[in-house]
């Protein structure tokens, strides 16, 4: 899977979890280390979690992916979940104000999500 669909199905894994302000950066021409960076909001200690357990899961079991590297819990309000090319962070949102990754990476374009597909009608 490339690095911008990773992105996008970790976009997708959060927002099934109804992870709030998710916003993917593309940083492939400013970084070295990673392509997208994921970032998302959770508004509990449960919350975070669940978010985390939707994407190690969903990606495990969809894709066969497990992260390279996994940082913080839902304790310390910052997971940061790391796939090599695709780093998703996910915070609480008194700690994302506070890092403010996207201000950090103002230059980095952000990456819409796909159009949702219209339901087709079917003929009878």
């Amino acid at each position: 899977m490339d690095s911008k669909k990773l992105a996008l199905a970790c976009r997708a894994l959060a927002d099934n979890k109804k992870a709030e302000n998710i916003v993917v950066l593309d940083v492939r021409k400013l970084s070295t280390v990673t392509d997208f960076f994921v970032i998302a909001t959770g508004t509990s200690e449960p919350h975070l979690r669940a978010i985390e357990t939707e994407l190690l899961d969903g990606l495990r079991k969809d894709h066969d992916l497990k992260p390279v590297h996994t940082e913080g819990s839902a304790q310390s309000n910052w997971i940061v979940t790391d796939f090599f090319d695709v780093i998703v962070h996910i915070m609480k949102p008194e700690v994302r104000e506070h890092y403010d990754i996207e201000g950090l990476w103002a230059d980095a374009p952000k990456v819409k999500p796909p159009a949702p597909r219209k339901k087709v009608a079917k003929k009878e």
